[in-house]
């Protein structure tokens, strides 16, 4: 089992990769997360950690789980098995678009699927 010094760093490292993947400043971060810039400075150097809700908040600002950022799992990454990371960040994106965009996009994910399953059956 990890002692808290080792998971401080693995959370601090991961909140810094994953800002960095997504080409943020601290500052950006802070205000996606709706954060001052020196709390994102103190986590990502782990002096201090996060609490549920703030949590929750980095890591919807980051398009991953909590769990993903305080555990680093990969399951916990997605959610599901995705092998395609490109597929999973189009996902990832997707959840940050309003109702009725994700409405259209399930729309057109059902109507694809549908059309597929009939060609299969049709053979």
């Amino acid at each position: 089992m990890l002692d808290m010094a080792e998971t401080r760093e693995s959370f601090a490292g991961r909140l810094r990769t994953l800002r960095k993947q997504n080409n943020m400043s601290q500052t950006e971060l802070g205000q996606r997360a709706g954060l001052h810039y020196t709390h994102i400075g103190r986590f990502e150097r782990g002096a201090s950690r996060p609490g549920g809700d703030t949590l929750k908040r980095l890591a919807d600002a980051l398009g991953v789980s909590s769990d993903y950022l305080l555990e680093g799992s990969v399951e916990a990454a997605a959610k599901a098995k995705f092998t395609d990371r490109e597929l999973l960040q189009q996902f990832q994106e997707v959840e940050r678009l309003s109702e009725d965009d994700k409405h259209v996009i399930k729309t057109l994910l059902d109507a694809f699927l549908t059309k597929r399953q009939l060609q299969v059956l049709a053979r």
